[in-house]
């Protein structure tokens, strides 16, 4: 039998018939197609499936030949993947419990020397093992101290010499975080650079600044390195950088062929060492962690192209048994995922929701808005399924908005323009005059609980998906003597263009510092939601309004539920809703979808197929509500 390559395909001679049936079940298995007429078997070429046929060929005892373009293929990879062959097993041997000790014992000794923070135990074995991989994932559950793991890692790379720059790309909300876990983590200052936002210009002279003027910490964003990546390939080239490239809420780049993957895995090969982190690394498909795992070794690629064919076709299929078999040999040495139960952190309090009457004006509004929306529902069935999903979001969006601040109805929404009240101008005109009128019943309940906590010295953040929700709880804090602050998508991050203006940074800091006289925060939780950390001084939060998006919501919960503070102190949650209302519908929705997540989170390639990011919350909302007979 002789193995050959012709035309980039993989082909074997088998001209004596002598294979067996469990060889023959197994290369078809590897999608191998037999040519009757040439007695041959061909395949597409690819580097995994060249290495595991040989492996396989041997294991079997089944004698064969290369060919010679075979035989320098072979000779060209095995030195390559040998090397990453043994090191997948180092790692893997280390996850399993089996590894050097005194190899570990010496790198816990540069932990204990040279790391200002002492690591959690779950840390310690995280950075170890990223430190053993070189380039690796950690797909650890938020708030367990991801960026704290990694930094650590760096400092120990940098002491050999083998990196001296740490680049990071990741969301605004996350560059504060880093500088300041640099900080407290390494128990220095970081000189740092913020390339994003800004002018262009002036980011080019930094890339290209002098040596003697390199920062160590360079933090962008996922939009700035696509705009500037022909920057970025020229920085990481220059002379004498040798940079940790980190892709920090990696779930960002799991579109296949999206811009920004793309740009991210321009440079990969550009990078000493590289690592990934996001709690999520799945939310909806297998494919979803590909380019995670193409970006950490782009020479080597852990899952094949054959093996990302076959995930799929196990995902149509169900077949979470054959994935789950494909993923532990692929990449199942290459990531470290710490689970919620391992943090022994103290359990999450969720009080009993406040089930709260509305106050006479926004009673009227809502339930005038609801009827309408009732009426007209019965009219869905004449019309497409299109439509009825596009009009059935901002119906929804509309009984949001009047749960929230009924002023808010006098806003546009995007793709939606029916005129629920033109028809009824004494609704138009109680809309128009709310504020003179009353204050909403949920802004009152606040006021109490939120004197109640302030009474006990608390500090408290208030979320909210609505700006000018926020605006309406930051004027009536005021009234009533309190100070806060607001973030949200339109509050500056740091190093954008937007002068003499508060950054997010900036308040979350003067937030979470215990005598600062800020003991009030205001968020919403598509901009506040995922990288900042408020759980060392604040533990009590209240949800003013939801929606259905289940994981904006979960990282909302984990902001004051994170390592390095909830082992000892409670979090808190506490939740406003109106009895009667839609408040009701999302709170046991998005409890739902949390509790099924729970369910299957703790396993390493659960896919979660909740919808997690949850584009159709509303439209789902809307059949539920109107069109199965639920209209009470």
């Amino acid at each position: 039998m002789i193995l050959e390559i012709e035309n980039n395909d993989l082909v074997i001679y088998d001209n004596d018939s002598k294979l067996d049936v469990v060889v023959k079940s197994q290369l078809s298995f590897w999608n191998f197609a037999y040519d009757f007429t040439h007695r041959t078997y061909r395949a597409k070429l690819d580097r995994h499936l060249f290495v595991k046929l040989v492996r396989y060929l041997d294991k079997e005892s089944v004698e064969f030949k290369f060919g010679k373009t075979a035989k320098t293929y072979s000779e060209k990879i095995s030195v390559v993947n040998l090397s990453f062959e043994n090191l997948k097993t180092a790692v893997a041997t280390y996850k399993d419990g089996d590894y050097d000790r005194t190899a570990f014992n010496e790198f816990k000794e540069f932990v204990d020397e040279n790391i200002k923070r002492t690591l959690k135990v779950h840390q310690l074995k995280a950075a170890y093992h990223l430190y053993l991989a070189g380039n690796g994932a950690n797909f650890s559950v938020p708030g367990s101290g991801k960026t704290t793991v990694v930094l650590t890692v760096y400092e120990k790379l940098k002491a050999e010499g083998k990196v001296n720059t740490l680049f990071v790309v990741g969301p605004p909300s996350s560059f504060g975080p880093w500088r300041n876990e640099f900080n407290e983590t390494l128990g220095r200052a970081p000189k740092y650079s913020i390339m994003a936002g800004g002018n262009r210009s002036h980011r080019r002279s930094t890339y290209f600044n002098l040596e003697q003027h390199r920062s160590e910490l360079y933090l962008t964003s996922f939009q700035t390195l696509l705009s500037d990546k022909g920057e970025v390939t020229q920085f990481l080239k220059q002379k004498n950088l040798k940079a940790l490239f980190v892709v920090d809420e990696a779930h960002y780049i799991k579109q296949i062929q999206g811009n920004w993957a793309r740009a991210i895995l321009q440079q990969a090969e550009l990078a000493q060492f590289r690592c990934v982190l996001t709690g999520t690394p799945m939310p909806k498909s297998y494919s979803d962690i590909f380019n995670l795992f193409d970006f950490l070794w782009p020479n080597q690629h852990p899952i094949s192209s054959t093996d990302k064919a076959k995930l799929r076709l196990f995902e149509d299929r169900g077949d979470t048994e054959s994935a789950k078999e494909i993923l532990d040999d692929s990449i199942g040495p290459l990531f470290y995922r710490v689970r919620k139960i391992d943090l022994r952190l103290k359990p999450q309090n969720f009080i009993a929701p406040y089930l709260i009457e509305m106050a006479p004006h926004e009673k009227k509004i809502y339930q005038a808005i609801f009827n309408k929306i009732r009426d007209y529902s019965q009219q869905d069935y004449f019309k497409n399924i299109k439509f009825i999903d596009r009009i059935g979001r901002g119906r929804i969006m509309r009984l949001r908005q009047a749960v929230s601040y009924p002023k808010l109805l006098n806003s546009a929404i995007d793709d939606y323009d029916e005129k629920l009240f033109e028809d009824l101008k004494d609704l138009k005109n109680l809309i128009r005059r709310y504020d003179s009128l009353e204050v909403p019943a949920k802004v009152q309940q606040l006021l109490r609980i939120v004197k109640q906590l302030r009474a006990k010295g608390q500090k408290v953040v208030i979320w909210t998906n609505f700006i000018a929700t926020i605006k309406l709880i930051k004027h009536h804090l005021k009234l009533a003597g309190y100070n806060s602050k607001e973030i949200f998508g339109g509050t500056p991050v740091e190093g954008s263009s937007v002068k003499d203006a508060e950054t997010r940074e900036k308040i979350r800091d003067q937030f979470v510092a215990p005598k600062s006289g800020l003991d009030i925060l205001i968020a919403n939780p598509a901009a506040c939601a995922e990288s900042i950390s408020l759980h060392k001084t604040c533990h009590h939060a209240i949800y003013y309004d939801l929606s259905y998006n289940c994981a904006q919501f979960l990282q909302s919960l984990d902001r004051i539920h994170r390592v390095g503070g909830s082992e000892l102190v409670e979090a808190n949650y506490h939740f406003l809703q109106y009895k009667n209302s839609i408040d009701i519908d999302i709170k046991r929705n998005v409890d739902e979808k949390t509790r099924k997540m729970l369910d299957v989170i703790e396993e390493d390639y659960a896919i979660y197929s909740l919808n997690m990011s949850d584009p159709d919350g509303d439209e789902e909302a809307y059949r539920r509500l109107f069109h199965n007979d639920r209209t009470r």
